[in-house]
């Protein structure tokens, strides 16, 4: 097995989720376990088109297929989401600690602004 890193593990699960038919597939999975002929059912697409889809989410790690008789049901992976949620929150994080320096940047000089027009010059 080869080992893929963290960062191309992200890149195919972000690139999966790209996709909108197979962000409503894993919707409805997050309802419970559906075979592919089950997922195939509200899409206009061939249950081909949707197998391709589900192997995308399966390559990403998104979700998993057992084997039940002669089904093979696809069930939602929230590890892979865990992982790419806890990767979008140290980046919101890190992007808001920004915007809280740029707004205070932006408040004191407004205020030295301020302090100009009064006439005290000094900031």
């Amino acid at each position: 097995m080869t080992v893929v890193p963290a960062e191309d593990e992200l890149s195919f699960t972000f690139a999966a989720l790209a996709d909108p038919t197979r962000r409503a597939i894993l919707t409805r999975l997050s309802a419970g376990e559906a075979t592919v002929n089950e997922l195939a059912g509200p899409f206009a697409l061939t249950q081909q088109a949707i197998s391709k889809h589900v192997k995308v989410l399966e390559r990403a790690g998104l979700i998993s297929r057992s084997r039940s008789a002669q089904a093979r049901p696809c069930r939602i992976e929230p590890a892979r989401f865990e992982v790419a949620a806890d990767w979008i929150d140290r980046h919101r994080q890190m992007w808001q600690e920004r915007y809280d320096r740029l707004d205070r940047h932006l408040a004191d000089l407004q205020a030295d602004g301020a302090q100009i027009e009064a006439g005290d010059e000094t900031p």
